[in-house]
C-alpha cells in the first residue's frame, strides 16, 4: 500500500498529470479557458447557446460499497451527471469533481477511481476542470456537469401535452438486478458502468421528437410520475414494458440506476424504432387527470422508485 502524497499540492500536481490537455488549457484556444491550477476555471460560451448544469451526489453505503471496483464508482460517478444532461438534449462540455476520502481510501483507490471517471468524461470529450479533494468519515463525491444547447431548444420534463406518447430507450430493470443479485455479470455491469445517452438525447432535439424528456435513474415508476406532474397530466402504462433479460416486471417499473431516457412524443410524430443506436419503445400515454397520478394496465399505480427520504 503506498503512501500518501504529503500535500495537497501534491495531490493536485498527481490529479493534473492524468489529465488530457483540453483539462488543463491556459491557451485560451478553446471554450474551456482555464482548467485546474487557478482559484476557479474560466468557461467561454459560445454566442446563441443555453448552458445547462446538474449536479449529482453519491455516498459511501447509499451508492456504492467499498468493494466495489474504484473504476467504476469513478465511472458512474460522472455517468449520473451525463445522463442529465443526455435528457436536456445538450452536449456536455466539461465537469467539476469533489471527493472527500474515508480512513480505508488508498493512493491506489483514489488513482482508479479518476481513472474510471476521466475515461468516460474522454469518451464524451467533457474535461474535468477543477474541483475538491480532501478526507472524511466517510467517502463522499460530488460531481457538478455543465452542458449547452442552442437557445431555447433544451428539452424540459414540463412540457408534455395530453395524448402524447411515452417513450424510454433501451431495457429496464437491469440495474436493479445487478445490484440485487451480483453474480449476474450482464446485470452487475448495468449497475457498475451504465452508458449516459448523449447521442439519443441530441438526436431527440434535433429532430424534434420529444415534447418532453428526463433521465430514468429513480425508476419508471418514480420518474414518470415527475414528467406527468410537471406537464400538469396523468399518465397510462401499458404492457409489454422493455424489461432487461432475468430482471421482473417490478425492476422495470420501479428499479433505479437504469439511466436510460423517457420522453413524450405528440401523437403525429412517427418515432423510428432504433435511433443513435439506441431502441425504442411505446409504453403508455398521457393524459388528462390529476397531475402525476398513474394508472398501469387500468389499474392505480403508486410510485415505488428509489426515495432518499423513503422509508
Amino acid at each position: 500500500m503506498s503512501l500518501f502524497p504529503q500535500s495537497e499540492d501534491d495531490w493536485i500536481a498527481r490529479i493534473e498529470a492524468r489529465l488530457p490537455v483540453q483539462g488543463r488549457s491556459r491557451s485560451g484556444g478553446g471554450r474551456l479557458v482555464l482548467g485546474i491550477g487557478d482559484d476557479a476555471a474560466i468557461y467561454r460560451p459560445a454566442p446563441g447557446e443555453d448552458l445547462v448544469f446538474t449536479t449529482d451526489m453519491m455516498h459511501e453505503g447509499r451508492h456504492f460499497l467499498q468493494h466495489h471496483p474504484a473504476f467504476e464508482i469513478g465511472w458512474k460517478a460522472i455517468c449520473r451527471g451525463l445522463s442529465d444532461i443526455a435528457a436536456m438534449g445538450a452536449r456536455p462540455e466539461f465537469t467539476l469533481l469533489s471527493l472527500a476520502a474515508g480512513p480505508w481510501v488508498t493512493p491506489e483507490w483514489i488513482d482508479a477511481f479518476y481513472d474510471g471517471f476521466l475515461a468516460l468524461a474522454a469518451h464524451f470529450k467533457t474535461p474535468l476542470a477543477g474541483g475538491d479533494l480532501g478526507r472524511a468519515a466517510h467517502t463522499a463525491i460530488d460531481v457538478v456537469v455543465a452542458g449547452s444547447v442552442p437557445k431555447g431548444e433544451a428539452l424540459r420534463r414540463d412540457t408534455a401535452k395530453p395524448d402524447d406518447l411515452i417513450y424510454v430507450s433501451g431495457r429496464l430493470g437491469g440495474g436493479a438486478l445487478g445490484l440485487r443479485e451480483p453474480s449476474n455479470a450482464l446485470a452487475l455491469d448495468r449497475f457498475l458502468s451504465p452508458e449516459p445517452r448523449i447521442h439519443l438525447g441530441v438526436a431527440l432535439r434535433r429532430r424534434k421528437l420529444a415534447s418532453a424528456a428526463m433521465d430514468l435513474s429513480d425508476g419508471l415508476s418514480s420518474d414518470l410520475s415527475r414528467l406527468a406532474r410537471a406537464s400538469g397530466v396523468a399518465a397510462h402504462i401499458r404492457r409489454p414494458l422493455p424489461v432487461f433479460p432475468g430482471a421482473s416486471e417490478a425492476d422495470a417499473l420501479h428499479g433505479g440506476d437504469d439511466y436510460e431516457l423517457l420522453f413524450a412524443v405528440p401523437p403525429s410524430v412517427r418515432v423510428p424504432n432504433c435511433l443513435a443506436g439506441q431502441l425504442l419503445h411505446c409504453v403508455g400515454k398521457l393524459v388528462v387527470g390529476e397531475p402525476g397520478r398513474l394508472l398501469f394496465e387500468g389499474e392505480p399505480l403508486l410510485p415505488a422508485g428509489w426515495d432518499h427520504f423513503s422509508r
